[in-house]
């Protein structure tokens, strides 16, 4: 930028984008002051390199807000886990299906743990049933993402959404909205139904 750009020739870009052509680097700086702007060097592998006229402040904070608003946008892949044991009761296992069900509703992976203690070691088949049974039963809203495998005393399954959190976070706040439309009426008829 400015005195730290050490050629003795550049090729000059205007402030509105315009070719001025290559031009030394002393001219290149006197048109810098002259407009009141900076000379940024932008391609310093070319030659002879590529410096433009530009307020350097400014540029740095639209790039940072551009940054920003990329990060906003980007999608945070959240990994939730469950863990189940071997020998879960139905009602148990209703209740972690439901976790996990909303789980992938929301768009979030869900990593499935079977924790196996003392003789159920020595049986794990029964964890593989139990997860390939959860990977069933929850198809319409996850696939199988990683086959289960045996990890010491645990056996671990990944399943990932079918649909992207964006995707999730989106159909979430539409129906907010939709309900919050829909809310007054409802309360509205309980009270004709009373009269």
């Amino acid at each position: 930028m400015n005195e730290r750009i050490r050629v003795p020739e550049v090729r000059l870009v205007g402030p509105n984008g315009e070719q001025v052509g290559i031009v030394s680097i002393h001219d290149a700086l006197k048109l810098a002051q002259e407009a009141d702007l900076d000379l940024v060097e932008v391609a310093a592998t070319a030659r002879p390199p590529v410096c433009k006229l530009m307020d350097y402040g400014k540029f740095k904070y639209e790039s940072a807000m551009k940054a920003r608003e990329a990060r906003k946008n980007q999608a945070h892949t959240i990994i939730k886990e469950i863990k189940l044991r071997p020998k879960i009761d139905p009602h148990d296992y209703e209740t972690k299906k439901g976790h996990v069900v909303r789980f992938l509703k929301a768009g979030d992976k869900v990593k499935v743990t079977i924790m196996f203690r003392g003789r159920e070691q020595s049986r794990p088949e029964l964890g593989f049933r139990l997860l390939q049974k959860l990977a069933e039963d929850v198809t319409e809203l996850g696939f199988v993402e990683s086959q289960p495998k045996q990890d010491g005393r645990n056996m671990i399954m990944v399943i990932g959404p079918h649909k992207k959190k964006a995707e999730a976070k989106a159909e979430k706040a539409a129906a907010k909205a939709q309900r919050g439309g829909e809310e007054p009426s409802e309360h509205e008829e309980p009270s004709a139904q009373e009269a």
